[in-house]
């Protein structure tokens, strides 16, 4: 009899063992961020800047309740530097590498070429203060030179272009970002993270599309996705190709 109980007594023991082996976690939560080095679906790294780099060019956009804020963008006279920006929903700050591309950052030089920026002491800032739209800080320096300007709405045309390209900069980026992350953890999200490319698309809210057209075409031949997301990125190609010419 107590033979008996000592049986029953060790398969109740090994029994528990295997419950509680069963409600470890075996592997690690998944974080929501992309593996270092994977830049969008295409496993490409982004050209790292190099440390200590004092950049040339630095532009900075802060708005509380945004969804991106603040939002910061620095590069070199080659277009390669970074982009910091903050995550309201979690109060994460991102620093991703960015390298501009050719037609971009030539579009950049000549507002500033054509608004003499260095030379220039005029205010862009509007008589009015928006504050409620974001403020935008813009610096250049060259040569030992340095200039920065700080305005939330302006009627200056050079100006106004060079929030807006700077905006676009920062929309492709950090839609990159979020791509990653989702098609790294949450495919399932990626029909949605399309849909918000089109938008931008249609709204000329992304500098230069033409160099997207590689991460797009990446984005078709990645079987991981959701077939609706690989046809959309077709769709897009096609768009882009149809209604966009290299500036």
């Amino acid at each position: 009899m107590l033979r008996g109980r000592s049986f029953v007594l060790l398969c109740l023991m090994i029994l528990s063992a295997m419950s509680a082996a069963a409600q470890s976690p075996i592997d690690p939560p998944k974080k929501n961020e992309r593996p270092n080095g994977s830049n969008g679906s295409n496993g490409k790294a982004s050209q790292e800047p190099p440390s200590g780099v004092a950049f040339s060019y630095f532009y900075r956009f802060e708005r509380p309740g945004f969804l991106y804020s603040p939002v910061t963008i620095e590069h070199d006279e080659n277009g390669i530097g970074k982009i910091t920006f903050g995550r309201e929903l979690n109060g994460d700050e991102i620093t991703e590498p960015i390298r501009l591309s050719p037609a971009t950052l030539a579009g950049l030089k000549r507002i500033f070429a054509e608004l003499s920026f260095l030379d220039s002491t005029e205010e862009y800032q509007y008589e009015k203060d928006y504050s409620h739209l974001g403020n935008v800080e813009i610096r250049y320096s060259s040569s030992g030179r340095s200039r920065t300007v700080k305005y939330n709405w302006t009627e200056n045309k050079g100006a106004r272009s060079l929030m807006d390209e700077y905006r676009r900069i920062g929309n492709e980026y950090i839609w990159k970002f979020e791509f990653g992350v989702a098609s790294e953890n949450q495919r399932l999200e990626t029909p949605r993270m399309m849909e918000a490319f089109e938008s931008f698309l249609r709204r000329a809210e992304l500098s230069d599309p033409p160099h997207l057209v590689p991460l797009l075409n990446a984005i078709v031949n990645d079987e991981r996705l959701p077939l609706i997301t690989r046809n959309h990125a077709s769709r897009l190609i096609k768009m882009i190709e149809r209604t966009v010419s290299p500036r």
